[in-house]
């Protein structure tokens, strides 16, 4: 399945894809992919729906309606540091032997379309694309890595966006270079496990006005998807919903000598094999 949400921020409306540009409408029977949905097996619910509806010619045109996030804010947004060995090369630093965690603030997450804005006193704005889990189910205290693939119920393109002036140069945590309003653009859709092949063999990209500036694949990745959601549910309680944001490839602005940072009119493009793309415009700030 793939999984996306329509409509005005804050009234998106619960839909799935079915075809090239067209979705079939579930709000009448789901309220929304929050923790409710995902946390009462929703995912097995909805898809003798959509199947059914599909077949009997009930598929909508897309058109240019709005994408949201493919999910509803979430618990918590948590993500990886410096999981991807490339990565890890062009900053300079040693490659983790643990996954390195910090938190996003939930009310970063947009549309995949959606505008970017620069935070004031930001300098040193920067671009990520990471593949993001979402949880399917109340998870802690796993017991094996394999437990991990039945608490994902699928993953997303992500961009971890990032000012690095206020993420090392302020002191404290990674968070304060990490939760300014529209950093987390999310979508365009959620897709289950079963419609990705290997998805530690998927294809990334993100392009800057027209310019390639990460090309990697989650091959590189130190830590798996099912690794990290076993890890971390060892330390902490994850909730049907939540996101993970899973660590990018190179090519972020910070590791070009000089470094590259955005600037008000950029256009971020970026997509990851399999869960589709994004297009983000940078604002100045307000």
């Amino acid at each position: 399945m793939k999984l996306l949400r329509i409509g005005a921020f804050g009234a998106e409306t619960p839909a799935a894809l079915v075809g090239d540009g067209r979705y079939v409408d579930l709000s009448d029977i789901v309220d929304d992919f929050d923790e409710r949905f995902f946390g009462s097996r929703g995912l097995e619910r909805i898809g003798p729906v959509i199947e059914a509806r599909a077949a009997s010619g009930h598929a909508l045109e897309l058109g240019d309606q709005r994408i949201g996030a493919p999910i509803a804010r979430p618990h918590q947004i948590l993500c990886i540091g410096l999981n991807y060995s490339d990565h890890a090369a062009e900053t300079g630093q040693a490659v983790p032997d643990e996954p390195i965690l910090f938190t996003k603030s939930p009310n970063t997450l947009v549309g995949p379309n959606d505008d970017v804005r620069i935070p004031r006193g930001s300098t040193k704005p920067d671009w990520e694309v990471e593949l993001g889990i979402v949880i399917g189910s109340r998870t802690s205290y796993l017991d094996s890595v394999e437990q991990a693939r039945n608490a994902i119920a699928g993953f997303v393109v992500v961009n971890d966006v990032s000012e690095r002036a206020f993420q090392l140069e302020r002191n404290g945590q990674w968070a304060k270079g990490k939760s300014a309003e529209t950093f987390n653009p999310a979508g365009p859709w959620l897709v289950t496990p079963d419609e990705i092949g290997d998805v530690l063999d998927l294809g990334m990209w993100l392009d800057v006005n027209g310019t390639r500036r990460q090309t990697g694949s989650t091959s590189t990745m130190i830590f798996d998807p099912y690794f990290i959601v076993h890890y971390l549910s060892q330390f902490l309680v994850l909730e049907p919903g939540d996101l993970i944001n899973t660590g990018t490839p190179p090519g972020v602005g910070m590791g070009f000598r000089p470094p590259i940072w955005l600037q008000p009119g950029d256009v971020m493009e970026l997509g990851i094999d399999g869960l589709g793309s994004q297009r983000q415009n940078v604002l100045a700030p307000r």
